[in-house]
């Protein structure tokens, strides 16, 4: 071997062992600060949609850019604040009462159940209410208290992160685009552009499904009769943001509460979930893919389980959008630039633009 082919030969040992190596240090970063990226994440999800908002009304106002994402900001909290003062009192009496009536429904079905030979096959090996079961559903709503005090603080950063994006997302998308070779900075503005649009649509989807969850839930469950359906329902609405597993929490507690007063009540809440449910999955969900994205969902259930164990509720939460961006980049970097095919993760309206 020559010379020259020998320094060659280094030169590009020392470059993949310094990609190795680059690789490496990555993936440990990400394994120990993951959460704070996954938190990062959200925060710029957000962002997107506030400065989409903004936008829209700059072009219909005469303000500038930053008037419009502080207006639209104070907006937004207006609302929650209102919100909140206007149903905190039922709220709270509605929570504590929850706290109260749900170990008691979890003995009374657990009762029930032994009343049959298949139910006591069921909760063979399960403890009864005596040694413990109500104990641990209390403990279990206590944990869930945690847990809402540590999101509320990722709220808190989230808002931080996504209001600091939104005044100004140039600064944020040059540092993306100054580590991508000059050749490929068209391109890869393209790509960033087409997974802002994507994540911003997806989450005003999730948004309005969960609103008309929530409020469908809420109306059908004072309908039938059940106690504390103003929570049950903001739960039912809140859960909808995670697909698929979040729907399936929310209608255990109603179904729970729902058995003390009967199995026929249950029995409603049951087909009252399935209804609101159906009514998402075949008339709200396919009208929000035509314009953001389409969902394998064996893709996104394997995504939320994985992200769920690793990184818990928080990365249970972004699960979903993480895997919108997961299709997006290998639908453009993968089928339409390596292999030369058409994409279909595109939205529609940038594939028509161009």
């Amino acid at each position: 071997m020559t010379r020259p082919d020998r320094a060659g030969w280094a030169e590009r040992a020392l470059g993949s062992t310094a990609l190795a190596a680059l690789v490496v240090v990555t993936l440990f970063v990400v394994w120990r600060a993951g959460e704070v990226l996954l938190v990062a994440f959200a925060g710029v999800i957000l962002a997107l949609s506030l400065r989409g908002a903004s936008d829209w009304l700059a072009a219909r106002l005469p303000l500038g850019p930053r008037p419009a994402v502080g207006l639209v900001a104070l907006t937004v909290v207006g609302v929650f604040v209102g919100a909140g003062w206007l149903l905190a009192d039922e709220l709270a009496n509605q929570l504590d009462e929850l706290t109260q009536r749900l170990p008691r429904a979890v003995q009374q079905v657990t009762d029930r159940l032994r009343q049959y030979e298949w139910g006591r096959f069921l909760l063979d090996g399960v403890p009864t209410p005596d040694s413990g079961m109500v104990a641990t559903a209390t403990g279990a709503l206590s944990t869930t208290l945690g847990t809402a005090l540590g999101l509320i603080a990722n709220v808190v950063i989230v808002a931080f992160v996504a209001l600091y994006v939104a005044l100004d997302p140039r600064t944020y998308m040059r540092g993306a685009l100054a580590v991508v070779p000059h050749r490929h900075r068209p391109r890869a503005r393209e790509i960033l552009h087409a997974l802002g649009v994507t994540l911003r649509r997806w989450l005003l989807g999730r948004l309005v499904a969960m609103l008309l969850i929530g409020g469908l839930t809420a109306l059908g469950l004072w309908v039938i009769g059940v106690r504390l359906w103003l929570t049950l329902g903001l739960l039912a609405g809140l859960l909808n943001f995670i697909p698929y597993i979040g729907p399936l929490v929310s209608f255990v507690p109603a179904a729970l509460l729902a058995a003390l007063d009967g199995p026929t009540k249950a029995l409603w809440v049951g087909a009252l979930y399935l209804a609101v449910q159906t009514l998402e999955s075949y008339v709200v969900t396919p009208l929000v893919e035509q314009r953001a994205v389409s969902l394998p969902p064996a893709m996104t259930l394997t995504a939320q389980v994985v992200l769920g164990v690793i990184f818990g509720f928080t990365g249970l939460l972004v699960a979903t959008p993480l895997t919108a961006v997961a299709m997006v980049m290998v639908d453009k970097l993968y089928v339409e630039d390596t292999l030369g095919e058409p994409g279909s993760a595109e939205p529609p309206s940038r594939a028509r633009a161009a």
